[in-house]
This record gives C-alpha cells, sequence and structure tokens, in this order.
C-alpha cells in the first residue's frame, strides 16, 4: 500500500516538475521571438516577471535562461557589450541562470551584479575583451557563479588606476563560485581577488603577465584542482595587506613554467607564494619549472606545505622565511633546486618548524650566483628535522644555523646520500644549542659532520672526533660511512 502511494507521489512530482520545466522553456522561447523582432533584445519587467515564479523553486541550472533571449549573437563580430550587461542586470536579481552557447563574444567592461550567474559550454563559449577600463569586474557583490567559460583577454591593456588588475577583478565578494574556466592572455593578472570567500575549482589559467591568481585579503578561499601554467612573475599569490589568519586551501593543482619576468630575490618566480597569509594549507600541488620556488611562505605563521611533488626549480624549493611562527614542511618530494627546504630568518623572528619526512634530491650550487647553496636542508630556530632522504646535495644535506642565528634545533633519523658535507652546525658561541642523534649518513666528500663558520668548515668530522670544544653541541648515535 505504501509502495503505491510512493509511487503516485513520484508521478505527481514529475508531472509537476515537467510542467513547470514546460512552462518555463515556453516562457524562453517566446521571449526569444519577441527579442528577434525588437531587435535589441530588451526584456520587459513584466515578461521578466512571469518567468521568475516557474523557476523560483528549482536550481540555478533548471532556472537558466539562454543569453539569445537578449540578442547576444556567438557569432556576431560586433560588441556585445551593452547586450551582455543588461542580461546580467535583469537576471541578476530574479535567482536566474544566465546561459551561454558556444560561440566567441566580443565585450568590452562588464560589471558583475549581487547573485550573477553565468554558464557557458567548457572550452567553447568564449569571452573576448575588446578593451576598456576593466573586464569582467565585481564590487560588493554576493554568489557569483561563473562556470565554463573562457575569458581571452587578448592582451588588451587593463586600467589598474581603475582596479583592473585582472580579468576577473572581484572585491569584497563572499561565495564567488568560478568553476571550469580557461583564463588568458592578460597584461596583468588573470583572476584578481580580495576580499573574498568561495571556490575557484577546475580552472586553467595560462599566458598571464603577472600570476595566474592574486588573492589578497581572503576570507574562506580554496584553490583546487586548477592549472596554471606559462605566467611571467607568479603562478598563485595569497597575500594580506597585514599578517593574519587567512585559512585559505591550495589544494591539488598542477603549475609549470613559471617566469620572474620583472626580477627580484623572489617576490617573482615562485609557483604558490603565501604572503603574511596566516593559517594556510598547501597540499598535493604538482609544480615544475619555476624561476624560484616552488611555494614561498614569508612572514606567513601556522602555514602546512605537505605532500607537493617539486622539480626543476631555480632556488629554493619550499621556503618559510622572515617574520613567521609555526611551519610544518612534510612528506614532499623536491627533484632540482637549488635548495630543497629552507626554514629561515631566526633574525627577523623565522621561528618553530617541523621538517618531516621529505624526499629531497638532485641540490646544485649556483656558480654564477652570489648565494651559491646546493643545500638539502636549512633551518635556524626552534626546529626539528627529521625522517628526511637527501641525495646528492653539492653543498651540505643538512645545515643548521648561520652564525650566532641558530636556537634549539633537533636533526634525528635522516638518511643522507651523497654529498659534500652530511650536516653543518653553527660554530659560534652565541648561538643556541643543537642535538644530532640518529643520522645515516654516507658518501660525503668533506665529512659527515662539521662544525661550519658560516659556509666555511671548521675543526674535525664530529661524527668520528669528540665535540667537546662546542658545548652547544650535541653529537651522538649517528652512522657515517
Amino acid at each position: 500500500m505504501e509502495n503505491g502511494k510512493e509511487r503516485a507521489m513520484a508521478v505527481d512530482r514529475r508531472r509537476f516538475l515537467g510542467g513547470a520545466l514546460g512552462g518555463g522553456l515556453g516562457a524562453g522561447f517566446a521571449i526569444g521571438k519577441a527579442s528577434t523582432a525588437a531587435g535589441a533584445g530588451a526584456m520587459t519587467a513584466a515578461t521578466l516577471a512571469g518567468i521568475a515564479p516557474a523557476h523560483a523553486a528549482m536550481p540555478a541550472r533548471t532556472g537558466a535562461v539562454s543569453a539569445s533571449a537578449f540578442g547576444l549573437d556567438p557569432s556576431s563580430r560586433r560588441d556585445q557589450t551593452a547586450r551582455l550587461q543588461r542580461a546580467i542586470d535583469q537576471t541578476s536579481g530574479k535567482g536566474l541562470a544566465l546561459a551561454l552557447p558556444p560561440g566567441t563574444y566580443r565585450i568590452g567592461a562588464i560589471r558583475l551584479r549581487p547573485g550573477t550567474q553565468i554558464l557557458g559550454t567548457p572550452a567553447r563559449t568564449l569571452l573576448r575583451f575588446g578593451g576598456g577600463a576593466h573586464f569582467l569586474m565585481a564590487r560588493n557583490a554576493r554568489d557569483v557563479r561563473l562556470e565554463g567559460l573562457v575569458l581571452d583577454g587578448a592582451h588588451t591593456p587593463l586600467d589598474a588606476r581603475r582596479g583592473a588588475d585582472g580579468l576577473l577583478s572581484a572585491d569584497g565578494c563572499a561565495g564567488l563560485v568560478l568553476a571550469d574556466m580557461d583564463v588568458r592572455g592578460s597584461t596583468m593578472n588573470g583572476l584578481s581577488l580580495r576580499r573574498v570567500s568561495g571556490h575557484v575549482t577546475s580552472c586553467t589559467l595560462s599566458d598571464c603577465a603577472e600570476a595566474g591568481l592574486f588573492s589578497l585579503d581572503a576570507s574562506g578561499l580554496t584553490i583546487a584542482h586548477n592549472h596554471v601554467q606559462d605566467c611571467a612573475n607568479n603562478g598563485i599569490l595569497v597575500w594580506r595587506s597585514a599578517a593574519g589568519e587567512d585559512g585559505t586551501l591550495v589544494l591539488h593543482n598542477r603549475i609549470e613554467r613559471i617566469g620572474a619576468r620583472s626580477g627580484g630575490s623572489g617576490q617573482n618566480g615562485n609557483g604558490i607564494n603565501l604572503f603574511r597569509a596566516g593559517a594556510c594549507l598547501v597540499s598535493g600541488n604538482r609544480i615544475a619549472d619555476c624561476a624560484f620556488s616552488a611555494i614561498r611562505a614569508n612572514g606567513a605563521s601556522n602555514v602546512q606545505i605537505l605532500a607537493n611533488n617539486c622539480t626543476r626549480l631555480g632556488e629554493v624549493a619550499l621556503y618559510a622565511e622572515f617574520a613567521f611562527e609555526g611551519a610544518v614542511i612534510a612528506d614532499n618530494l623536491v627533484d632540482g633546486a637549488a635548495t630543497g627546504i629552507a626554514v629561515t630568518n631566526f633574525d627577523r623572528g623565522g621561528r618553530l618548524a617541523v621538517v618531516q619526512g621529505n624526499l629531497l634530491r638532485n641540490l646544485t650550487r649556483r656558480e654564477a650566483a652570489e648565494d651559491k647553496r646546493g643545500n638539502g636542508i636549512s633551518v635556524e630556530a626552534d626546529t626539528v628535522v627529521s625522517a628526511n632522504v637527501i641525495e646528492k646535495a653539492e653543498n651540505i644535506a643538512i645545515a643548521a644555523g648561520w652564525g650566532r642565528h641558530m636556537r634549539d634545533v633537533m636533526i634525528t633519523s635522516n638518511l643522507l646520500r651523497e654529498a659534500r658535507i652530511g650536516i653543518g652546525l653553527a660554530s659560534d658561541p652565541a648561538a643556541g644549542a643543537a642535538y644530532v642523534t640518529g643520522n645515516m649518513i654516507a658518501s660525503m666528500r668533506e665529512g659527515a659532520i662539521r662544525a661550519m663558520d658560516f659556509d666555511r668548515p671548521i675543526g674535525p668530522d664530529l661524527a668520528r672526533a669528540s665535540a667537546e670544544p662546542y658545548p652547544h653541541l650535541t653529537i651522538f648515535g649517528n652512522v657515517a660511512r
């Protein structure tokens, strides 16, 4: 008996939804005919009000209105800015999505309103920038959703003086969703997000003159499963105006071929750069061929850099630097860099880290550079370095301290192979304590464990001789061969 009732209810529900959908489509076709006759494609308020009730209880995709109803033509070579803006203005406040059929739409400056939803066909619905003060811009607009669009900047200049530093410039936008987008050909950033929460997922960001994605002062942002490639200065930037908790999640992105066209000592050339952005999680990313670092955290406290795969980096692969407290760098793989991992700048307040379970290999010295590096791991203060495997570091596999800048470092249970020096420890009497035990060290050209006067080894190999001349160093139970 109950099954019979359930079947009847299901049939009634299908009839209801079918009737609502049919009514909505009928209204859409009617609007399309009216707009064709009118030429301009404008919708009257009365007509729009007639559509909304049919879709009010339905998902946004079901309630999509075709852009052709507003006179937008995917085959036209004319500028369609006014028609697209009118379509956005008349659908965004009604809870309706605007569906853009496949094709190319040449447009200029567009404002995204609160509740704007634009749906395209991935890789086939192309918005090409034809010039103007900005391309797509959203200001204090909640719940904007863009899916399946290609944003082609066509290398047309943007006006940064008017807040346009990306093909999409969003400021103060909660609940922003960007999905299945292809963003390319920007004279500045691909996406520029300020004070934004939401998701950027499954997008391709390429051929940008600055960064693929720039985020400032996020308030709950996830950047996941994107492909960022061939950007001139950076891949993904997560910054804050002042140091503080940011909480952005940067997960499972593919980032490659990132340059440093504007130069500098590390502000450019990075796959992922956190600046002052605390409590961020950077995990599961594949990063290759960056001019500087794969992941650089500058002044970013309580950051976790976990399980990233990084190859062919021009400088330090994984970096925690300057004024930060708290970094966990674990389970990463680095093959090819000037240094694998650096946790530095104790003189600026950089301290407190765990460096554990990383596999680092092929660390090379840059003979033409002032700082030649070639280290596996470099740390300074309040840090545990354990269970790492390091092979083929042209300089020092693990370097602790620089002059007097060392405090409370533990180096335990690491496997180190084929380097100039296995473990180098700051010898300055003003340096703090280092505890070195349980490491296996093999095939070192200039000693397994050495006291260092900055970058110069002094004294005997402390894996085989007493460390008594250095009371701040505790060394025992290591295997050197």
